[in-house]
């Protein structure tokens, strides 16, 4: 019987392909089957358009239908299918690399993807390579630190609107909004409310085509915020405003 293969869980940073690590293009330089993400209604990825720079051994490349639902029963057989179809090349001995944007480790569909796998096959090898996110590279062209000194960070999603957000800021000093796309708006508002709009700036597709940074948070010029939308908010920045 073979020995099993490995699977590496590949973070690519979000969008540039000069934010991926050594360590990462070193294992995509090798791969010979690469999966990658799709939503079902394309079969585009932006996750497999990073990682296709440093493809060298001409991989087999996969792609796993993750549909854009809520349905949990629908979501689950779609983990099942795709957590089956890595554990079959795994078990030939081959090696197999998986491709996200931004951390594995945070808000990634390789989270649920990990689940399914281990709970069909624990013994399976996964080797989790992290990524810059996109809330560190936007930090990084602010200039402006995620957090300093003894301060707090958090990091939230604003899927569902402020109620999480108006929670947690009391018990933070900065915090990350990720997923602000949806209820952009009424975390907007809340934010005023809370006396934190001035201390707030946003980005959208962060190493992306299309990338841009906001401090008026009231609208974007004109255009709606997409799916790649954040926000920082600097809540202990010793009552410095961010922008006027």
């Amino acid at each position: 019987m073979n020995p099993r293969g490995t699977l590496y869980a590949i973070g690519v940073g979000p969008g540039d392909p000069e934010l991926v690590t050594v360590k990462a293009a070193k294992v995509l330089e090798r791969t010979k089957y690469l999966f990658a993400a799709t939503s079902g209604k394309n079969q585009k990825s932006l996750a497999l358009s990073v990682a296709s720079f440093y493809l060298k051994n001409n991989p087999q490349i996969i792609r796993l239908v993750f549909p854009m639902v809520r349905d949990k029963a629908i979501l689950q057989q779609a983990w099942q299918d795709a957590a089956l179809r890595i554990i079959e090349i795994l078990s030939k001995g081959d090696d197999a690399t998986f491709v996200t944007l931004g951390d594995p480790s945070t808000y990634s569909t390789f989270t649920y993807l990990l689940r399914s796998i281990t709970d069909k096959d624990p013994h399976i090898k996964v080797q989790v390579i992290p990524g810059i996110t996109s809330f560190q590279a936007a930090a990084a062209k602010l200039k402006i630190p995620l957090a300093e000194g003894e301060e707090s960070l958090t990091i939230v999603s604003g899927a569902k609107g402020s109620n999480e957000i108006r929670r947690t800021i009391t018990q933070c000093d900065n915090m990350v909004i990720l997923k602000a796309y949806r209820h952009y708006q009424q975390i907007i508002e809340t934010l005023e409310e809370l006396g934190l709009k001035g201390k707030t700036v946003a980005a959208r597709r962060v190493g992306l085509e299309g990338e841009s940074i906001t401090k008026k948070l009231n609208k974007w010029d004109g255009q709606k915020p997409s799916y790649f939308t954040l926000l920082i908010t600097k809540k202990g920045t010793k009552g410095k405003k961010l922008h006027q």
